[in-house]
């Protein structure tokens, strides 16, 4: 009897451990650029598409660099989904309505850049609303999707979210290019493996706005099309 008992512990305790190392796994993975695994499924990572991706511009700053990035994706036939912030659309009226005349998709990017996990429902309802009505105000667009400033989020968010109407997105590749100020490592990641339904982080710098032709070429080479966040969903 007490040998069974021994036993069961040592069953018990390794069943333990296993949940324990799956459970850090997939904190880890959650975290990392190129996955697709969340701790909540209803937060997209990747599309479904198998002919198509997603550019994903998060914009608070760089206004600079996007006559140049609007003009490569215009050359190209290509589209892109640009997740604005509120106090940047506020400055910003005349690029973001050139962006929506581009055919391109408008997202709600958060008005201050808050980290989202750290705000209550309130504060999160207000950031989203926020930008939300101030987009509708300067161009008269509906956004439905919106990505967490440096994709910080909790429940709380993805339910305000779900709330206001919105899809919280993520994205399987980053480019990291906010950090790293390298053209061809910012195209490396933007294009490494790529395959339909990824979802590609970047921002309107400088090094991105020069990786940018480099980047369309090697995803239309392979047999990819650019297309708007949700299409690709």
């Amino acid at each position: 009897m007490i040998k069974r008992v021994k036993l069961l512990g040592y069953v018990l305790t390794g069943i333990v451990s296993v949940l324990m190392v799956s459970g850090v796994l997939l904190i880890w993975l959650g975290t990392t650029g190129d996955t697709v695994v969340s701790a909540d499924s209803r937060v997209c990572y990747k599309g479904t598409s198998t002919d198509s991706v997603g550019l994903m511009f998060n914009v608070y700053s760089g206004s600079e660099f996007l006559p140049d990035i609007l003009e490569t994706l215009s050359s190209n036939g290509a589209k892109a989904t640009f997740f604005v912030g509120g106090t940047w659309a506020e400055k910003n009226e005349t690029m973001l309505k050139e962006i929506v005349a581009g055919g391109h998709e408008i997202g709600n990017h958060g008005y201050l850049h808050r980290d989202h996990d750290k705000l209550n429902k309130q504060g999160n309802r207000d950031e989203i609303s926020l930008t939300h009505k101030l987009v509708r105000s300067i161009c008269g667009y509906e956004m439905t999707l919106f990505a967490p400033p440096s994709g910080a989020y909790s429940t709380v968010t993805v339910d305000v979210a779900e709330e206001l109407g919105y899809k919280t997105i993520m994205w399987s590749k980053d480019t990291i290019d906010w950090r790293d100020h390298d053209t061809h490592l910012i195209t490396e990641r933007a294009t490494k493996d790529v395959v339909g339904g990824d979802l590609i982080l970047m921002h309107p710098t400088a090094n991105t706005a020069e990786a940018l032709p480099e980047i369309v070429n090697k995803i239309k080479s392979n047999n990819l099309n650019l297309a708007v966040v949700s299409d690709v969903l």
